[in-house]
C-alpha cells in the first residue's frame, strides 16, 4: 500500500488568466485526460479563459459562482458539477474557498452518469 497527498501544500500555484488558486496534480492518462485538484482560498479565482478541452468541475466542498461566456454567475456548492465543452469560454470565484476535482479530457460525457 502506498499513500500520496494532495494536500494544498503540494501543488502548484497558479496565476494565469490572472487566476489565484492552486492545483495538485491527481493523474494524466494517454488519452491525454488530466484529474487535478485545485484549491481555491478566500477569494480565489479561476481566471476567464477558453477551455482546451471538455472540463469538468466536481465542487467537493465550500462555495463559489461560476459562469460561462455570459457576464452573470451562478451559485454552486458542494456536491455539484459544473461542465464546460471545448472552446467556451468561462471562470470560478469564491469568496470563502472551495475545494473541487477537476477533470480535463477529450471524451468527458457527464450526462452519461450525472443528472441536471
Amino acid at each position: 500500500m502506498k499513500i500520496y497527498h494532495f494536500k494544498p501544500e503540494s501543488g502548484k500555484p497558479i496565476t494565469a488568466f490572472n487566476s489565484h488558486f492552486i492545483l495538485s496534480r491527481i493523474i494524466q492518462t494517454e488519452e491525454k485526460t488530466h484529474i487535478d485538484c485545485v484549491y481555491l482560498g478566500h477569494q480565489g479565482v479561476i481566471g476567464f479563459h477558453q477551455a482546451t478541452c471538455p472540463q469538468l468541475l466536481l465542487i467537493l466542498n465550500g462555495e463559489g459562482f461560476v459562469r460561462g461566456e455570459e457576464a452573470e454567475f451562478t451559485a454552486v456548492s458542494a456536491g455539484q458539477a459544473v461542465f464546460w465543452e471545448q472552446g467556451e469560454w468561462h471562470e470560478t470565484r469564491t469568496d470563502s474557498g472551495l475545494t473541487a476535482i477537476m477533470i480535463e479530457g477529450d471524451s468527458l460525457n457527464p450526462a452519461a452518469y450525472m443528472t441536471l
